[in-house]
């Protein structure tokens, strides 16, 4: 048998876990997702990253808007209006019975972890999705314009305000949830994939946590990563702008990428589009592979989940593990 770690953020990383997920039981699978954007927003928990691969893996995703459920309908949110609350986060009232429900188990004492568990089975998802943590870690966003929460950043203000950097509140204090430990600690661990996420915003947060990026660059089985960045633009999301905004010597691409996670990767998995910044890559000391990373199907998604089996199978045989 073999099992997998699975970082990811929001909507790319769904996007590959859903490829991922039709490709490989479930037992073979641990989902761990960023929960530094989580907020709590008119007395409600809410997990956006969470819900987003929730949503996907069921098949409830609304893929015209790119974020929350299909079908969707906004009594709440007009309600709200006449009240003259904020409505600036858009909360659906599909969605919205999900932050009551998660709120709730919170209140009764439940963990993130068990809070997430539940709602993932009862919306039939076998496959096992943890937050990266239990405990409270928030994305701050520090702009020229100050300190932002990352949604206030991200939805409020749009991503307009100008980066100077990011930080993470609380997360000298978090610890790794007991689903990435155990996954971690799997005798049949083959692999690490870290999903096309925003690597700042999304993944960045998961190895904010005390100990988990000097234990993925030491650990015995491959870590890689799928680039985010295709010919220098990121598909969703502010990542083009805050990678132009902190001024990487190499700009928005995957090299800027390969270098951010230099310290924890063994293999990188880029777009055809952008093989010419191959060499470079592997100079870093990397494993490079290239094929097709824009996932408009799911005959794509799950081509990509393969190539990136592949690509650990390659590297474990080179050391001869799994």
């Amino acid at each position: 048998m073999s099992h997998y770690l699975v970082i990811t953020g929001g909507v790319g990383g769904a996007k590959f876990a859903l490829g991922l997920s039709t490709t490989l039981p479930a037992s073979d699978v641990t989902f761990a997702v960023n929960t530094g954007d989580d907020f709590e927003h008119l007395g409600f928990h809410i997990s956006p990253d969470i819900d987003t691969l929730i949503y996907t893996l069921a098949g409830l995703n609304d893929t015209d808007r790119g974020w929350g459920r299909r079908e969707e309908s906004w009594n709440f949110l007009s309600t709200l209006r006449t009240l003259d609350e904020e409505t600036w986060f858009q909360l659906g009232d599909r969605d919205l019975a999900i932050h009551v429900y998660r709120t709730s188990l919170l209140t009764q004492g439940k963990t993130l972890s068990e809070v997430t568990d539940v709602i993932a089975k009862k919306l039939g998802i076998n496959h096992f999705l943890t937050p990266m943590t239990d405990q409270s870690l928030r994305t701050v966003v520090v702009t020229a314009d100050g300190k932002l929460p990352f949604q206030d950043y991200f939805v409020k203000y749009q991503s307009k305000p100008i980066v100077e950097a990011i930080e993470f509140s609380g997360s000298e204090l978090a610890r790794l949830s007991p689903g990435v430990s155990e996954a971690l600690a799997n005798d049949d661990l083959c692999g690490v994939i870290i999903c096309p996420s925003n690597p700042y915003l999304s993944i960045d947060p998961i190895l904010s946590i005390p100990g988990f990026r000097s234990l993925l660059s030491e650990i015995t089985v491959p870590v890689i990563a799928v680039s985010p960045i295709i010919g220098g633009k990121a598909i969703k999301g502010p990542t083009e702008k805050i990678m132009n905004e902190m001024d990487l010597e190499a700009g928005c691409s995957s090299l800027s990428v390969a270098r951010h996670y230099q310290d924890i990767l063994d293999g990188i998995i880029i777009d055809t589009v952008d093989t010419e910044q191959s060499e470079d890559i592997a100079a870093l000391g990397l494993e490079v592979s290239v094929g097709e990373t824009l996932m408009t199907s799911l005959q794509i998604k799950q081509d990509l989940a393969q190539h990136c089996l592949s690509l650990i199978e390659k590297i474990n045989r080179s050391i001869e593990r799994c």
